[in-house]
């Protein structure tokens, strides 16, 4: 039985963990993290997870600490797993398991490296993504490829949507590949990392939309921070306003400046170059309807704020 320490968190850790379990893999510890109180906690536990199946778990602000390094090497494991864990591991933890340690990325690498891939992807307009199984090495997101599984970004999917299938990817790529993995013959392929970027972590003043900025690229935006992410953000009338939901029209505002209307009962935005229908918002931190905007302030149309 080849024995495993698994560095896991939110639901793909949930997911892949089961997967783990499923093939009567040895987890002999999970590392994950304490939930962050000031962070919106929509995704499972990890923890409790291994709780349920009586596996120690430990949570240190930094894995890399020699206290962790001397508790995981005690464990001899064959293998690290390394599903949605936030820290980097450094060379003297991924020098331990002596048949090597694999991450799940929720990318198709070489595409989208480095942090919230899923948000990005959705940002600049693929129409897939997907989940990876690589080799870890020092460098986040290089290592060869062990398994990859791809799923379709339909024109209208939030981030969440994206996710929960890229977390079912994820889940499919570890089931598909676990037996060759632990049998020892699965093939790795080194990643050109030449058809791919490295992109950042986001806040949420990055969700601030840019009015001058096409329909599409607006809509783009507010699909991948759509809640449960912070929101695309902007001002109206004063107020701060949250876009939750939009769809792409095929009206046209030559000219017009950037502003929001109510016609017919329902909401639009003339952006830089075509409209979005806007399906949901929230002014002043209250949601509100069409027909509740336009009973209240008007059917005009309103500049948006900077």
């Amino acid at each position: 039985m080849s024995r495993a320490v698994v560095f896991a968190y939110h639901n793909v850790g949930v997911r892949c963990l089961s997967v783990l379990l499923a093939h009567g893999v040895d987890v002999a510890l999970v590392v994950t993290h304490k939930d962050n109180p000031k962070e919106n906690i929509w995704f499972e536990s990890v923890a409790a997870l291994a709780h349920l199946h009586g596996i120690p778990v430990i949570t240190p602000e930094d894995p890399n600490t020699e206290e962790v390094i001397a508790q995981i090497r005690a464990l001899q494991p064959d293998f690290y797993f390394s599903f949605y864990y936030r820290e980097m591991l450094k060379k003297s933890l991924l020098d331990i398991p002596t048949r090597g340690a694999l991450n799940m990325h929720g990318s198709l690498l070489p595409k989208y490296r480095g942090r919230v891939p899923v948000n990005w992807a959705i940002i600049r307009g693929e129409t897939e993504a997907g989940s990876t199984l690589h080799y870890m090495t020092e460098k986040p997101d290089n290592g060869d490829i062990v398994a990859q599984q791809a799923v379709p970004v339909l024109p209208n999917d939030t981030a969440l949507q994206v996710f929960q299938k890229v977390t079912v990817a994820a889940e499919m790529a570890l089931n598909s590949v676990l037996p060759s993995l632990l049998a020892g013959t699965a093939k790795a392929e080194k990643q050109d990392l030449s058809k791919g970027a490295y992109f950042g972590g986001r806040k949420a003043e990055d969700g601030v939309i840019d009015w001058s900025q096409s329909a599409q690229d607006i809509h783009n935006l507010v699909r991948a921070v759509a809640p449960p992410y912070p929101g695309a953000t902007t001002n109206l009338l004063g107020m701060p306003m949250r876009i939750l939901q939009t769809l792409p029209t095929k009206c046209s505002a030559a000219g017009g400046k950037p502003s929001f209307y109510v016609k017919e009962g329902k909401a639009y935005a003339i952006c830089g170059a075509g409209v979005l229908r806007v399906v949901r918002f929230e002014l002043n931190g209250i949601e509100m309807s069409a027909q509740a905007f336009a009973a209240q302030f008007g059917l005009n149309n309103f500049e948006f704020n900077h």
